[in-house]
C-alpha cells in the first residue's frame, strides 16, 4: 500500500442524496452544503486523511441516460446527441459539488471520467491515475462522477462512481469505501424496511438477493443489489477493505463515518 494513501477513504453522495431523484435536474442544494461541511470538518481533524470523493448523477443525468439508453450503448447519431445531453447534466450537477465543498475551504479538483476513461464493454479499460495520485500527493481531494465515457465495444457507456471506485479500489487500495444515500443501510427484510443488516460478508449474497430491492426511482446503473454486489466482489479481492453503507440524511453520519465510527452496513470479506 502506497504511503500516501495509509488512511484513505472512497466516499460517495449518492445520487438520491444530493438531488430530487422524481423531479428532473432538481438539486438539494441545503444538504450538498451541509454535506460538504461535514467532510470539511472531518478533514481538518484528521490532517493524514487521503480523500477522494465521487457522487452520482441523481435526476441530472439518469434522466436522459434512461430516455437514451445510454449505458447499453452508442452508435446512432441520436445516441450521440442523447450522449453530449446526458454528460451535460452530469457536469452541471458536478458544478454545485465542487462549488458547495470549495465554499468550506476544501481544496477539490474535478477529474471528470469523461475526459480521462475509457471503457470495454460497460469497465474501465484504462485510467491515467497519475494526475489523481500527483493531487492527493499535493494535499487535494480529487472528485469523480457518474459519468458517461467512451467505449471501444459499445460506442458510448456511462459508468457510474461505483464503477469508478471499483478500479481505484484496484490501483490505490484505500482502507474504506464510504456510499452514502438516503437508506439507513441495507433492509434485510425489504421491502417491510424494519431491520438492517449490520454486516454482510460474501457467504451471505444468495441469502439477500431475493430481499434487496432496486432503487424506487429513475435508476440506469443499479439499485442496492448492484452495490452490494460490486462490494462485495471488491472485498473479495482485498480482504482488508471494508465498505459502509448508509444514510447521510441523518446529520453528523458522515462526519462520524469519517472518524472511523461504524455507520449503516458494513460490508467486509469475513
Amino acid at each position: 500500500m502506497s504511503s500516501s494513501f495509509r488512511r484513505s477513504v472512497l466516499l460517495k453522495l449518492g445520487g438520491s442524496l444530493i438531488t430530487e431523484k422524481t423531479r428532473p435536474h432538481t438539486a438539494r442544494p441545503e444538504v450538498i452544503a451541509r454535506l460538504a461541511e461535514e467532510i470539511a470538518v472531518a478533514r481538518r481533524r484528521d490532517s493524514g486523511l487521503d480523500l477522494i470523493i465521487g457522487h452520482g448523477s441523481g435526476s441530472f443525468g439518469h434522466v436522459p441516460a434512461r430516455q437514451y439508453g445510454t449505458r447499453q450503448g452508442v452508435q446512432t447519431q441520436e445516441e450521440w446527441l442523447g450522449f453530449v445531453e446526458v454528460w451535460h447534466e452530469a457536469t452541471a450537477l458536478n458544478r454545485l459539488v465542487i462549488d458547495a465543498l470549495a465554499a468550506t475551504g476544501l481544496p477539490v479538483v474535478a477529474f471528470p471520467p469523461s475526459a480521462c476513461v475509457i471503457a470495454r464493454d460497460g469497465q474501465v479499460e484504462s485510467w491515467d491515475l497519475a494526475p489523481i495520485k500527483a493531487a492527493l500527493k499535493a494535499g487535494i481531494v480529487p472528485v469523480v462522477f457518474g459519468d458517461v465515457i467512451f467505449d471501444v465495444q459499445r460506442g458510448g457507456t456511462i459508468l457510474s462512481t461505483e464503477d469508478l471506485f471499483a478500479y481505484l479500489a484496484d490501483h490505490l487500495q484505500p482502507e474504506r469505501i464510504l456510499l452514502v444515500g438516503i437508506e439507513p443501510g441495507v433492509w434485510a427484510d425489504y421491502p417491510s424496511c424494519t431491520r438492517i443488516e449490520q454486516v454482510i460478508i460474501p457467504a451471505d449474497l444468495s441469502s439477500l438477493t431475493e430481499t434487496l430491492g432496486g432503487s424506487a426511482a429513475t435508476d440506469v446503473t443499479g439499485g442496492m443489489l448492484s452495490k452490494v454486489q460490486q462490494s462485495l466482489d471488491l472485498v473479495g479481492r482485498h480482504p482488508g477493505l471494508e465498505v459502509s453503507i448508509f444514510s447521510g440524511i441523518e446529520k453528523g453520519a458522515i462526519e462520524r463515518a469519517l472518524a472511523g465510527e461504524k455507520v449503516g452496513t458494513l460490508i467486509r470479506a469475513d
